[in-house]
């Protein structure tokens, strides 16, 4: 009877943990759009090459976020 209390205490545990985590990632993402993986890549300034939009380097890195353009 022990060891049945002691897992579903566990996995209440657990499962309230997943849920204060997951709060806690819902407001920063809310304080920090700019950040994470819902950041809006459309604008100038997000693209890996940091640009700013000075040249087209933003343009070609929007469309394959994996191949880095050659310069």
């Amino acid at each position: 009877m022990g060891i049945y209390l002691t897992t579903i205490a566990i996995i209440f545990a657990v499962t309230c943990g997943g849920i204060l985590v997951d709060r806690l990632y819902r407001g920063f993402a809310a304080k920090n759009p700019q950040l994470g993986p819902f950041r809006d890549t459309s604008k100038c300034g997000c693209c890996s090459a940091g640009s700013g939009c000075s040249d087209s380097s933003c343009a070609t890195d929007n469309l394959n976020p994996l191949v880095v353009p050659r310069r």
